[in-house]
């Protein structure tokens, strides 16, 4: 490979450590808290994990402890998207391994979940390792969306792991592929598969979190790389002075993103899905609300500004949220009827007939693209793919709208122009920061320590990640703790539940009490690019949410 500067001297970088993980491999040891239970439907989740449910949390401190020095053989999987750091994940792991016993052993299962139950691996060495140390991408083993979810797959997956003689099988992913992580550790306990399960929590939309698990990998380096694109867009607009950018960015179930590129960028309006759902905003009147900003800029001669709108808005404004769920629903029990159209018009139509007449009529009402990325092909967890909607244009067409009547009435005299974008996949693959890259590591070093510990079904934790590495605290929580049961398919399902923006949250209060001076001020802030060289302050500092939550 013919690699960049930065690509070379990233690999020289040695990611920090919790001061536990430091320690001689048999000096960890592992202190148990009290039995925990789901944050809800207690009972259901209970009778689906019988044999994984109210597990301790688990805080690992110095002690005696020779059992985690034994060795090891364990397989590793990528599932779902990219995030900053994933390769780091893995580095921690290996390192881990090594460090409690050098015979140990890591597999890549290449693809995601299906390289398991399909025994699609690969011997992961201290040379391919070290090739991917501190860099972005899932690229050492790729990734994949399969679910385990049918027996035939549940017994293929334990086959596998028989076969391999593996002691566990770590899952590196977000809130729907550590539930599918929990159903796995589920079943090898079931069926006496002397195999552990434990998962790492990812995603860059930062909605896999809770009191133990501060942020998912990969939330800080895109947010960080968004933030630099915007306050770049920033400038350009106070530069040239004539266009209005609206912005859309991933966050498909909860505005995290949108939020802390709010905070870092300081744009003139940012519209928080969660804010939008319980303020039962229509479409017609955030987009007013955004039109009183463009409209009170005008009067002051700034005809440009920047809007920022989460992926997912579409699925929070209620009349819309009821539409797609309708279509969910739908879709998923006419999903053989509905493969066998051939062409958008008779699709349209079919879709139409199975709503109900306000639902219908709302679904009519829309532009024909926006009609038709409603029904795209599902994900794998039967979710309409939000990232396929173009809000930003259907929220552009509807202010233009507004702006020429207000225009007609005498009431806005200025002139719109606008642009739109979508940051999404810009993101998911950059260089991890090196907070990412530190966070990663030492994620996959809990890992090890976990299934050196003897423990399955828990998802590793660092903690306490607004002080230094050598402070942070590293543990794991049952990943059964995390779950709720959840409307998916058409069916009831178990489900690790999202965590949404709070409305009462340091972060979003923060960002409300400001707002209006954005609006109609031009207040820009210009974060720039990710720095990995320099003063901490500048180099290793965590997100403005993270840092908020922790005062």
């Amino acid at each position: 490979m013919n690699l960049s500067a930065l690509h070379k001297a990233r690999y020289t970088y040695q990611p920090k450590l919790p001061a536990i993980l430091q320690a001689p491999a048999d000096s960890i040891t592992a202190s148990l808290g009290e039995p925990t239970t789901s944050v809800g439907d207690q009972a259901a989740v209970k009778a689906i994990f019988a044999h994984q449910y109210g597990k301790p949390i688990i805080s690992f401190r110095q002690g005696s402890n020779p059992a985690m020095t034994r060795r090891l053989t364990v397989g590793v999987i990528l599932s779902g998207g990219q995030a900053p750091g994933g390769h780091n994940v893995i580095a921690g792991l290996f390192d881990g391994l090594k460090k409690g016993n050098p015979a140990s052993s890591l597999l890549g299962f290449r693809g995601g979940p299906g390289g398991l139950t399909d025994d699609q691996s690969v011997a992961l060495d201290a040379a391919t390792i070290d090739q991917y140390r501190n860099t972005g991408g899932f690229d050492i083993i790729g990734s994949g969306r399969t679910k385990i979810e049918t027996p035939e797959q549940f017994a293929k997956a334990a086959g596998v792991a028989r076969d391999r003689k593996l002691d566990a099988v770590v899952v590196i992913g977000g809130d729907d592929s550590n539930t599918n992580a929990a159903l796995l550790a589920e079943y090898f306990a079931a069926h006496d598969v002397p195999c552990a399960v434990i998962g790492v929590p990812k995603t860059i939309d930062g909605d896999l979190k809770n009191e133990y698990i501060e942020a998912s990998f990969g939330f800080d380096t895109a947010t960080k790389t968004y933030s630099e694109l915007i306050g770049n867009i920033e400038r350009d607009a106070a530069s040239a002075r004539k266009y209005w950018h609206f912005i859309k960015l991933m966050g498909r179930s909860a505005s995290h993103i949108a939020l802390e590129c709010a905070l870092q960028c300081q744009p003139n309006v940012c519209l928080i899905s969660e804010e939008v759902e319980q303020r039962r905003m229509t479409l017609a009147g955030l987009c007013d609300e955004i039109c009183a900003a463009i409209v009170t800029r005008s009067a002051k001669g700034l005809d440009f500004g920047v809007v920022l709108i989460p992926e997912g808005l579409i699925e929070f404004i209620p009349e819309f949220k009821d539409l797609i769920s309708a279509l969910n629903d739908y879709l998923a029990h006419q999903a053989a009827a509905y493969a066998a159209l051939t062409d958008d018009d008779t699709r349209l139509a079919f879709v139409a007939k199975g709503l109900s007449v306000n639902l219908a009529s709302l679904y009519a009402n829309l532009p024909r693209d926006i009609r038709l990325q409603l029904i795209m092909d599902r994900d794998p967890h039967g979710n309409v793919q939000v990232s396929r909607i173009e809000t930003e244009k259907l929220i552009v067409s509807i202010v233009e709208k507004r702006l020429a009547e207000l225009k007609k009435q005498g009431d806005y005299k200025g002139k719109f122009s606008s642009q739109t974008h979508f940051f999404g996949y810009e993101g998911r693959c950059a260089f991890p920061s090196n907070f990412d890259a530190d966070y990663c590591y030492a994620l996959g070093m809990s890992a090890w320590a976990l299934i050196a510990g003897g423990y399955s079904g828990y998802l590793s934790s660092v903690r306490q990640l607004d002080q230094s590495a050598a402070h942070w605290q590293a543990g794991g929580i049952p990943l059964t703790m995390m779950m709720n049961i959840e409307r998916r398919h058409g069916s009831d399902k178990p489900v690790i539940k999202k965590a949404l923006v709070e409305l009462e949250g340091k972060p979003f209060q923060t960002f409300a009490a400001a707002r209006a001076v954005w609006a109609v001020e031009t207040s820009y802030r210009f974060p720039g690019a990710i720095q990995y060289y320099g003063p901490s302050e500048v180099c290793d500092q965590p997100t403005e949410t993270l840092k908020l939550e922790k005062r």
